[in-house]
């Protein structure tokens, strides 16, 4: 049973986002032996990711942990890729992982280091166990070794090859190593006990046939290491101090240790936390590998995606997710965070940091009949209330301006303060506007409004005190920049679409209005040139991303977040 997020929206204000992670345990862990001299004081993390998938955000907290952990004791953590499977991994993942680390603002300095630097160690120590009698070849096949390992009511049962003699074990090892076997004819697995309470313990396998090029070391092997195998002798080699894993790795530290104590090597100390994971999303890699290749997404980077890669396209800022993991810290037990507390410090970070511009998403030509068509003004608007050095920009003001089509309505109910005949309201940095007639076409929808301003409210208010009730963001029509605008919704009706129900696949539940596509959007002229990547604040209308897709004749925005707080709402009703 995942237990929910317990931070409530006035906890968050009160920290700013910025809650330190000196009050959850594993700080608690590491200060206990700084005070015991273990380690000698020192600190020294890694974070060590497979290289066959991208980074999503559940990854964020793992990373946010080891080098957060690093950088508060004044020590230093590595990044090391655990490129033990050739048949699944990829350069691109590996380019993909370095980029997105960096882009959430850490940095290994000159410690970047691969599993496959220690193969030859790896190999030798696996040497050192077979002549310890502590490891064996053995000629089981996949199920026949999963059948002999029994269940969690079951003991295991050996293997008949397990009491081979050492010799026996090494010439057939050298085999192994030389390519004399075909993949799945044998393993070698340590010999520890079969009836061991913890499965992980039953004889688990340490190296497999695989007869692929690895990316870093070609043809030189076709036996590779399994990760438990190879990921506290990596620690070990490196100096870590505490190996930081998820908590799906509680129950493997005790052959974690068995491998150090074995072998007589240096020991690091793994500690345990729990995983994160977010409502609507799902974090497991194969299914995100499964959206991708089926189609069902547009790839990794679909800024649906929960891949750090996606959110970046998105519009997400790095700052926004580390102010998120600050602000959840860190436990034991699993946790389903609403997916609307993530939002909420992505919207915080851009309300301080976003430009605001002016687009229109859906619009509504407007002509303004006491207007000359040759005249434009230039009119001084705000580039960011939040920032007092975010300054000023100009913003063109001609006589046909698009207004969003929702801000008029014919007949308008008695709680609408916006446009409608005869109504007046305040044009943003502009003028009174009036709705004096409107244009219909053949079908009798509206299709241009013909309006008149008071030219004596430039900027400002009436000079005669009247007020209006709403003001309607603009952009001149003469000068606007036509854009695409993709609207993301979640990516799963459910908000737990791991769990499914029988019969029934993940992908049965992807939401079918994800996406929402508005291919003709008018935005001011001040974002030309802008890079892609660029966040901007629609006024009125929620933050968004330049996209990569943008061209010289059209830009693409993604929209990052809405400027309703959801999760804020969410946590009241609460109570």
């Amino acid at each position: 049973m995942l237990e929910k997020d317990k931070h409530s929206a006035e906890e968050i204000d009160e920290t700013n986002g910025e809650e330190t992670q000196r009050s959850h345990f594993l700080y608690e862990a590491i200060e206990d032996d700084q005070r015991s001299g273990r380690f000698d004081g020192r600190v020294h993390t890694r974070f060590p990711p497979e290289p066959n998938g991208y980074l999503h955000i559940g990854h964020s907290r793992a990373i946010w942990l080891d080098f957060g952990m690093a950088e508060d004791f004044g020590g230093k953590c590595n990044l090391r890729f655990d490129d033990t499977n050739p048949a699944k991994e990829e350069q691109e993942y590996i380019d993909a992982i370095t980029e997105d680390v960096r882009w959430l603002g850490y940095d290994w300095e000159d410690r970047l280091f691969f599993a496959s630097d220690y193969f030859d160690q790896l190999y030798d120590w696996a040497v050192q166990l077979i002549k310890a009698g502590k490891a064996y070849v053995d000629h089981l096949s996949q199920d026949e070794i999963r059948e002999y390992r029994g269940t969690l009511t079951e003991p295991g049962k050996d293997s008949p090859y397990r009491n081979r003699s050492v010799e026996e074990n090494l010439e057939l090892f050298e085999k192994m190593k030389n390519g004399d076997f075909a993949e799945g004819e044998c393993v070698l697995r340590a010999k520890i006990d079969m009836k061991s309470g913890n499965i992980n313990m039953r004889d688990p396998v340490m190296y497999r046939i695989i007869h692929a090029p690895h990316p870093r070391t070609g043809d030189k092997w076709c036996i590779y290491p399994m990760y438990d195998y190879a990921h506290g002798q990596s620690d070990s080699i490196e100096g870590v101090t505490h190996s930081l894993c998820s908590m799906e790795y509680e129950d493997h530290r005790p052959l974690y240790d068995w491998f150090l104590d074995e072998l007589g090597i240096y020991h690091p100390r793994q500690i345990e936390f729990a995983r994160l994971n977010l409502t609507y999303t799902i974090m497991s890699k194969r299914l995100l590998l499964r959206l991708v290749r089926e189609g069902l997404v547009r790839g990794w980077d679909d800024p649906r995606m929960p891949t750090l890669r996606g959110m970046r396209r998105r519009g997400y800022p790095a700052a926004a997710i580390r102010a998120f993991n600050e602000a959840l810290g860190v436990g034991k037990r699993p946790t389903m965070v609403e997916i609307e507390m993530l939002e909420y410090f992505v919207r915080q970070d851009l309300n301080k940091h976003a430009p605001r511009v002016m687009g229109v998403l859906n619009p509504l030509r407007v002509v303004i009949e006491n207007y000359p068509e040759d005249q434009v003004e230039e009119m001084d608007a705000v580039n960011n209330p939040e920032d007092p050095d975010a300054g000023m920009r100009k913003v063109p003001f001609s006589n046909v301006i698009y207004i969003e089509r929702d801000d008029f309505m014919e007949d308008p109910p008695k709680k609408f303060y916006r446009l409608a005949p005869g109504r007046e309201v305040r044009l943003r940095y502009a003028y009174f506007l009036t709705c004096n007639d409107v244009v219909k076409d053949d079908n009798g929808e509206v299709i241009e409004l013909r309006c008149t301003i008071d030219p004596a409210t430039r900027g400002g208010d009436a000079p005669d005190g009247r007020k209006v009730k709403s003001t309607l963001h603009w952009v001149s029509a003469r000068h606007a920049l036509e854009a695409e605008v993709r609207l993301y919704n979640h990516l799963f009706t459910t908000p737990n679409p791991a769990a499914t129900e029988e019969g029934q696949e993940f992908t049965d539940l992807i939401n079918p209005d994800s996406i929402e596509v508005l291919p003709t959007c008018y935005i001011e002229p001040s974002v030309q040139g802008a890079d892609a990547g660029s966040i901007y604040q629609f006024e009125r209308l929620g933050y968004f991303c330049l996209d990569p897709d943008s061209t010289t004749d059209k830009l693409v925005f993604n929209r990052a977040v809405t400027l309703r707080d959801d999760w804020a709402k969410m946590q009241k009703k609460k109570g």
